[in-house]
């Protein structure tokens, strides 16, 4: 028996999230069954825990959008048991059981092999916001960053974060956006060089084209700010595009594109194909400042996740969370 945090529907369509002890025979198939260390506490996370469940497509459920661990035991030649891996994406935590428990058993493609110079604690502390911050680095860097700052937007949430400290360590400016003043101290440290306030971006366009302002831009955000940033852009400059908390809709025009040649790059964690997995874990080892980690991450435990889950979905939550299902 192990413990595992457990979302159930009534009849009513509500939902609840308890922990509770369940036996090997609840897990789902899977050629890899792990002895999962540590989750996250993602947004969707937040979606899957509260009230009508958003993205479960099954009850019961145990959430958690990643998770990392050691392998038990595999009927897959690539992983043995005692291997340490990581996993993101391919719908974990939604579709398939997640890493809200202290196995689980899932796919050997949807693994990869923990990259040296990371621990399962460091590797959750980076998460599925980690892996997807760094894959628009990747992206922006695959398209050339120009000369003048990288604008990160919803710097104070997961993504925007690890993007922050990763696009500093790498040695470019960064401006990070943010919607809460008392926070400018802890972007600064992760390297931020220049701090704007939300509201400075969340005007509707009233001009197609700005000044250019930005050499490449990680968008966090989504809509009417995605908007704005687009007419700020270089010339040839990038937008990597991630989140979609400020709406999917898109009040913009062509014009940027067309006059300033900006590129918008949408980046989507779910379905990477492995060899970008790979890279991307790579890279994190390499290129993400590991002591900036603490200063970004908090700790939680299953009995935490239904207040945690209320708590993201409010915005109230910074930085990362990295789940300990053992303690």
């Amino acid at each position: 028996m192990f413990n595992a945090l457990i979302v159930e529907k009534d009849a009513e369509g509500q939902t609840t999230a308890s922990v509770q002890k369940i036996g090997m025979d609840r897990l789902p198939a899977g050629e890899v069954t792990v002895t999962v260390e540590y989750s996250t506490v993602n947004y969707k996370d937040g979606l899957c825990i509260g009230p009508g469940g958003g993205l479960v497509r099954s009850y019961p459920h145990v959430p958690g959008i990643d998770l990392a661990g050691t392998v038990e035991a595999s009927d897959d030649d690539r992983y043995a048991p005692g291997d340490k891996v990581v996993l993101t994406g391919w719908r974990v935590g939604e579709a398939h059981w997640g890493g809200y428990a202290q196995k689980a058993r899932v796919k050997a493609d949807w693994l990869v092999p923990l990259p040296d110079g990371l621990t399962t604690r460091a590797a959750m502390a980076v998460g599925t916001a980690g892996f997807t911050a760094m894959l628009a680095v990747m992206a922006l860097e695959d398209h050339s960053i120009k000369t003048g700052p990288v604008l990160v937007t919803g710097a104070s949430g997961g993504v925007g974060s690890v993007a922050t400290a990763i696009l500093a360590n790498l040695g470019y400016g960064v401006a990070a956006v943010t919607g809460r003043p008392e926070g400018a101290d802890y972007l600064r440290d992760l390297g931020a060089t220049e701090i704007i306030a939300r509201a400075d971006l969340a005007e509707t366009v009233k001009k197609p084209l700005e000044a250019e302002r930005w050499g490449g831009c990680v968008d966090a955000v989504g809509g009417a700010m995605l908007a704005r940033v687009l007419g700020q852009m270089e010339y040839g400059a990038s937008v990597a595009a991630v989140g979609l908390a400020g709406g999917a809709g898109l009040p913009a025009t062509v014009i940027p594109f067309l006059l300033r040649g900006v590129n918008l790059l949408g980046i989507d964690s779910v379905l990477q194909p492995y060899d970008n997995r790979l890279r991307a874990w790579a890279r994190i080892a390499t290129d993400l400042p590991l002591d900036r980690l603490d200063a970004m991450t908090t700790a939680a435990t299953l009995s935490d996740l239904p207040q945690l889950g209320a708590d993201i979905l409010k915005g109230q939550v910074r930085g990362r969370v990295v789940v300990d299902v053992n303690a």
